[in-house]
């Protein structure tokens, strides 16, 4: 895939982020991409490519009246959507289409339209479910844990990851939790699976986003600036967050951080914008590790220090993340609508003169991961 080749031209979320019991899942779909149909200046008719995750594309390509020539249906959890990136930029360049749109929405408080909550299946249910690892909570403290353990985490320094999300949020006006909160504020609110606090969890809403990606030469025919896809990558690990072959360091962030920075052609000192999936506070540690940007081990300091905070040198979440802007139950298409937002320059918490964003999400704990790298400036 050549640098460049594709722009989003429409980015959008739902009208309203949190708990939303009047809307159904799939009218938050509609409402998403409806939003980021309005944002490109273009209708369903315009579409000839759909991805989407957690719902069946069948049935939000039914719902919303759209007729693809191609589909992508990869669900693998949060990061779902840096992959649909990828493989619209791929199925674009390949002729197969010519305008994406990519949904995510989810009732993940009020679950209204939902499948019913389902126990896990495959090798999981077999193996680690007997026991007691059943959920995010108490699937992510096994390499949480060891990861401190190793790296010499505190559970001051795990605690000021939650803080500095929420010094971000507080520039946010859409994000769901704004008053600033100390260390001793997270390390005294609820323990919910030991290490992790109430406060150190990422939140539980309603909401979506939506994205449209064309073909580069025609992004200045929209009537937003264009934020062109430089570069992408994805990968997988485990099933089974038992199995991952360290606990302190994702396989999947690897390759995929790896894969986006070498398509994209740029280096560390190039990124002026960070989104790193925080679903809990330990995982903008392994992103800043396995991206690069922090040697093994330095990664809590470097938070600690205030260098992903705002006026540090690498703003990172910029959105208050999914620990206090919003998280439905698959972060990622939050994490790009921020990338996105601040490559157009018009995110609340604005970093001046950002000309490279880099979005990693991570699916499942530790399963899979999606990386992007988005840029306002035209490739040469």
């Amino acid at each position: 895939m050549t640098s460049g080749r594709v722009a989003v031209v429409g980015a959008a979320e739902t009208t309203e982020l949190g708990r939303l019991p009047h809307i159904s899942q799939i009218q938050l779909h509609a409402d998403a991409a409806l939003n980021a149909l309005d944002d490109a200046g273009l209708t369903v008719a315009d579409i000839d490519g759909f991805a989407t995750a957690g719902e069946r594309p069948t049935d939000v390509a039914h719902y919303l009246g759209i007729t693809p020539h191609w589909v992508d249906g990869t669900s693998v959890g949060g990061c779902s959507f840096m992959i649909h990136v990828r493989h619209a930029a791929a199925a674009i360049a390949a002729g197969l289409c010519t305008t994406v749109l990519i949904t995510h929405a989810e009732s993940g408080r009020s679950r209204v339209g939902t499948a019913p909550w389902g126990g896990r299946g495959g090798l999981a249910a077999q193996f680690e479910a007997p026991f007691g690892v059943t959920g995010p909570p108490t699937m992510f403290t096994i390499p949480a844990l060891r990861f401190m353990k190793e790296r010499g985490v505190g559970h001051q320094q795990l605690a000021q990851v939650a803080v500095v999300q929420r010094d971000w949020a507080a520039l946010n006006p859409r994000a769901m939790f704004r008053e600033p909160i100390t260390i001793d504020d997270v390390l005294g609110s609820r323990l919910i699976a030991y290490p992790f606090h109430l406060l150190e969890c990422c939140l539980v809403t309603d909401g979506g986003g939506a994205l449209i990606i064309t073909a580069a030469e025609r992004a200045a025919d929209f009537p937003n600036p264009p934020v062109y896809v430089l570069g992408h990558g994805e990968s997988t690990e485990t099933p089974m967050v038992s199995q991952m072959a360290d606990f302190t360091s994702s396989r999947a962030f690897s390759v995929a951080g790896a894969d986006a920075f070498t398509s994209a052609g740029i280096t560390h000192a190039d990124v002026d914008h960070l989104m790193v999936y925080d679903a809990f506070a330990h995982l903008p540690l392994y992103g800043l590790e396995d991206l690069g940007f922090c040697a093994p081990g330095d990664a809590a300091g470097f938070v600690w220090d205030g260098h992903t905070a705002p006026g540090g040198w690498l703003p990172m979440n910029t959105n208050g993340g999914g620990l206090s802007y919003m998280h439905s139950g698959m972060y990622g298409m939050y994490a790009l609508q921020e990338s996105v937002r601040q490559m157009r320059g018009t995110a609340p918490a604005q970093v001046a003169g950002a000309e490279v964003s880099v979005c990693l999400g991570v699916g499942g704990m530790f399963a899979a991961s999606g990386c992007v790298v988005f840029s306002n400036a035209e490739p040469s």
